[in-house]
């Protein structure tokens, strides 16, 4: 049998552009790698047109998503905790569910079906209680599969704080914030990044990275205002899922652009001591989200995933996500599941400065960075759109 895998991280970046599309352009946060990793245990069962469908969301064959998605439940890295689980109230599940049960990933939990207490516990155990309650009410249903993911990071160089009106006069968080969060000015090389990139659908974009401990980075990426955030958020996985691995991002030197206000910064020229190089530094607020999201929408995949279960079956799909930026670091918690219910039927001696200033809404992408050689390396775990900014705090 082939042992062949997926590129995971370019697979859930194109579940993540349906993902993103369904919820819309609101204050979110989203786990398409919890639902790719649902609908990847479910693949195998399907046939006909749902085995269609789920492979073009999937991205890559059923089989070898879900030989993917073995290897990833079965070595999570240091900085993730991930957990899987099948329960049912089936005594007998038949032949075609017997034998995709026989063949789930030895991670995935399998068991009698408890009730909604035991499920809102399994939820906050395998999320350090960060997700509190079971996204779906099972009282009706006989299977129900669901996928959690969590983190909980410091950064490895905290943020300063400054005034929100750091953001600049043509923010709006400008004037609705007291403070927000600024690279600390003797750290630019430590523990955060920042730089102008080159997009082919959003433009030059501002991109800071902020690295926690023990190999997980957040992306925050801003375009211009007038971007749509579809193509924001497209553009933020492929240069995180790109840099995170080391692979090339284009960026711009900072002596093409012009002086003055751009897209999403401010370029300035000042006179160090000779031999300055150009530097990027970046000020953007803090934020926190949580959202429930309804994932029977058309193209997300959960109706080919009823279908290759159990026909005609009503059902429900959601995952219940939140998120939380801060100046100290960065925590994150999904939990998906998919229920079946029974039927009712420049100069020499002068260097430029580019402040790159997330005033406006922006994409933030979680990726794990560590563990060359690993299948979650440079996977995108988490993303959000951020349009609510929240107080910066000490």
């Amino acid at each position: 049998m082939s042992t062949q895998t997926c590129d995971v991280a370019g697979c859930v970046a194109g579940y993540a552009r349906r993902l993103h599309a369904a919820i819309g352009t609101g204050h979110h946060v989203a786990s398409p790698l919890g639902a790719w990793l649902l609908l990847a245990i479910v693949g195998p069962a399907s046939s006909g047109p749902d085995r269609v469908e789920l492979t073009e969301v999937l991205g890559c064959d059923v089989d070898t998503a879900a030989r993917s998605a073995a290897g990833m439940l079965a070595s999570p890295p240091p900085v993730l905790a991930s957990a899987a689980a099948v329960w049912t109230t089936l005594v007998d599940l038949g032949e075609h569910l017997g034998r995709w049960r026989r063949g789930l990933p030895s991670a995935v939990e399998f068991g009698a079906l408890p009730g909604q207490a035991g499920l809102d516990a399994w939820a906050r155990e395998h999320t350090f209680g960060l997700i509190s309650k079971f996204p779906i009410d099972t009282s009706q249903s006989f299977l129900v599969l669901a996928t959690a993911l969590a983190t909980k990071v410091s950064w490895q160089v905290p943020f300063s704080l400054a005034p929100a009106t750091d953001l600049g006069p043509a923010s709006e968080w400008s004037r609705q914030l007291h403070q927000v969060l600024r690279v600390p000015d003797r750290d630019h090389g430590r523990g955060h990044q920042q730089f102008i990139a080159v997009t082919a659908g959003a433009g030059d974009v501002a991109v800071h990275v902020a690295a926690a401990q023990h190999g997980l980075r957040v992306y925050s990426v801003a375009a211009g205002p007038d971007v749509p955030a579809a193509s924001v958020l497209a553009a933020a996985h492929q240069i995180a899922c790109a840099d995170a691995v080391g692979a090339e991002v284009q960026c711009r030197d900072l002596g093409e652009l012009p002086l003055g206000d751009g897209p999403a910064w401010v370029l300035r020229e000042e006179s160090p001591a000779r031999g300055a190089i150009d530097m990027c530094t970046a000020v953007l607020p803090a934020w926190s989200a949580r959202s429930d999201h309804d994932l029977k929408q058309p193209g997300l995949g959960f109706d080919a995933a009823r279908g290759a279960l159990a026909p005609g079956a009503p059902y429900q799909a959601r995952q219940a996500v939140m998120a939380n930026y801060s100046r100290t670091g960065f925590e994150a918690a999904a939990v998906t599941a998919l229920a079946l219910e029974h039927g009712r039927s420049g100069h020499p001696d002068s260097r430029r400065v580019a402040e790159l200033r997330f005033g406006h809404p922006y994409a933030a992408i979680a990726v794990a960075a560590d563990g060359d050689g690993t299948p979650w390396r440079g996977v995108p775990v988490f993303s959000a759109w951020v349009a609510e900014p929240a107080d910066a705090k000490l």
